[in-house]
């Protein structure tokens, strides 16, 4: 049996905010530090010691990492980061308020953006300069990859073959740990849980929490669990499904 943790970056400024984030590079919380901190210690306490970790390129995942795996992982853990694990790209709303937003907009056009499966939000302009093009650590990648806004949909598209080519290798190695995203960790939990778009849309990811999978040859699940108490899983759901 392989084993897969997923875990959500810790509690970010923009979470604490309630705004849009994205693809912009937000820091951590007082609180948000303590979150991975925390993970890091139960997933230690479990005896789940990381062989591969994969991260995106953001820095609230990147310091996440950082805090978890210095509570379990060896000095000889392989750390391996990428772009297509960044946060779903919200577009033109990256920054604004989610009760802003609501105000101008609606709570039922709010609600589409945040969690529809296939409706984009409003995109940025190429010459916008939020637009990742702008930002030297997407250099390498052809423009016409890089979004302007993102569906669901479109972050799936851009994961499941990360997952395919990258982590599933690394599954024979032991352990590995993906510290991502809201919405990028969506997308792998549909694909690993075999869920539809209205299934997904239902499913929230609380910050801070391990999500361990134990996966047979074949990638089906064989077991799944957070490591968080029922009471403490169920609250961090609901404050989840608040954020944007």
């Amino acid at each position: 049996m392989s084993t897969l943790v997923l875990v959500r970056h810790g509690e970010s400024e923009w979470n604490l905010a309630n705004r849009f984030t994205g693809w912009t590079d937000v820091r951590l919380t007082d609180a948000g530090r303590k979150e991975a901190r925390r993970a890091g210690a139960r997933l230690r306490d479990e005896g789940i010691h990381p062989a591969t970790a994969h991260v995106s390129v953001l820095r609230r995942a990147v310091d996440t990492l950082r805090e978890v795996a210095a509570r379990c992982a060896g000095p000889d853990l392989r750390i391996r980061s990428s772009w297509r694990l960044n946060e779903r790209h919200y577009g033109a709303l990256q920054g604004e308020s989610k009760t802003e937003i609501q105000r101008r907009h609606g709570s039922l056009q709010t609600l589409a953006w945040r969690r529809s499966f296939t409706e984009r939000p409003p995109l940025l302009a190429d010459d916008d300069p939020r637009h990742p093009r702008f930002d030297p650590r997407y250099a390498g990648i052809p423009s016409w990859q890089l979004p302007r806004g993102e569906s669901l949909a479109d972050t799936l598209e851009r994961v499941i073959p990360y997952w395919e080519e990258s982590i599933v290798p690394d599954l024979t190695r032991g352990a590995v740990l993906v510290a991502a995203h809201g919405n990028s960790l969506r997308a792998l939990v549909m694909r690993l849980e075999g869920l539809g778009p209205d299934e997904i849309q239902e499913r929230n990811i609380p910050t801070g929490i391990p999500c361990v999978y134990g996966l047979g040859a074949d990638l089906r699940i064989l077991d799944q669990r957070y490591l968080a108490s029922g009471a403490e899983l169920r609250s961090r759901i609901g404050l989840a499904a608040h954020r944007p």
